[in-house]
């Protein structure tokens, strides 16, 4: 199914969010002088766009890898992509399980089974 998971998210949300985990760890909040500005460019052009929960995942860890803040790159983005899964209508447990793929494939430490797991869902609905 596609849709514009990612479309409520805008720029200055996705920086809010890494300015709050920053705050909440003592960390700074500072763009980073090499990936901010190419990040931002992407999300701004393929936010909005209808893509597959799949494809929205793979943006978000797209964009954690260009490292957009000096801090908390995988965890901005992962929570967002957990929210995405909240969208969804399936059972809590199947839920909980779906979040936690989401934000492993954010990361970058999904297993290959759990990522043809998670595309498997994607694919099914």
């Amino acid at each position: 199914m596609k849709a514009a998971w990612l479309a409520p998210y805008t720029w200055a949300f996705v920086t809010a969010q890494n300015k709050m985990l920053c705050q909440m760890k003592d960390a700074l909040h500072k763009p980073t002088s090499d990936g901010h500005e190419v990040t931002r460019i992407l999300w701004e052009k393929e936010h909005q766009e209808l893509m597959s929960l799949d494809a929205a995942i793979d943006l978000c860890k797209r964009c954690h890898r260009m490292a957009p803040f000096c801090f908390y790159n995988g965890n901005t983005f992962a929570a967002i992509a957990r929210t995405l899964i909240q969208k969804l209508e399936v059972p809590e447990p199947q839920a909980a399980v779906l979040r936690s793929l989401a934000g492993h494939i954010v990361a970058g430490v999904a297993t290959d089974e759990e990522i043809k797991a998670f595309r498997a869902f994607c694919d099914a609905g």
